[in-house]
């Protein structure tokens, strides 16, 4: 049997049903999800990571919402042995609630909250209006594994929930296309607003 990341999950059976993004969720047999940089000088290096170590290092760098970083400690001090270990035990709680492959749980809610469309601003005559524009598939991803850590984030803010908890949830709810998650909530309020303004 094959081994996938952290020598526990097989992942022979986990598949991505979305076209769009087959070429784009790279899902291979690794025993330890860190590369070190490896692919960072190659094109569209992104590509070709394991879609769980991108998890690892979205949660190092989370980025910012609404232009303020709000989230600078613990895990997001770009130590990558903190977010391993995060990860590790978020996706041993996910097999625990879900008894089901937890790589898998994360790919089906990355598809889940992948979004389809965005707003760009468009200015013309000095006036400026949204337009709805198609999402590239290396951006959904992005942008779903963005709002997914944000969320995680956002929900152990202020309480005594661990990063590792409400990583879980946040994958788990996304999983179940749940508006609890914060992914699946700022992709059907992403999607709307591009709905409204074609």
């Amino acid at each position: 049997m094959n081994l996938i990341s952290f020598g526990k999950w097989p992942v022979d059976d986990v598949k991505v049903k979305d076209s769009g993004l087959v070429d784009y969720v790279t899902i291979k047999n690794v025993y330890v999800p860190r590369t070190g940089a490896r692919y960072s000088r190659q094109k569209f290096h992104k590509s070709k990571v394991f879609i769980v170590e991108r998890l690892i290092n979205k949660l190092m760098v989370p980025g910012h919402r609404g232009k303020k970083h709000r989230i600078t400690s613990y895990t997001v001090t770009g130590k990558s042995s903190q977010a391993y270990d995060a990860v590790e035990k978020a996706f041993t709680l996910i097999e625990e609630r879900t008894k089901t492959n937890p790589v898998k749980v994360f790919v089906e809610a990355l598809e889940n909250a992948a979004p389809r469309e965005e707003i760009i601003s468009i200015e013309y005559g000095g006036a400026r209006y949204p337009k709805a524009v198609d999402c590239s598939p290396q951006r959904r991803i992005d942008q779903a594994l963005k709002y997914m850590v944000q969320g995680a984030y956002h929900r152990r803010f202020n309480t005594k929930k661990g990063i590792v908890q409400s990583l879980a949830d946040e994958i788990i709810a996304a999983h179940q296309r749940s508006p609890a998650s914060n992914a699946i909530a700022k992709k059907l309020e992403i999607e709307r607003q591009a709905d409204a303004s074609r």
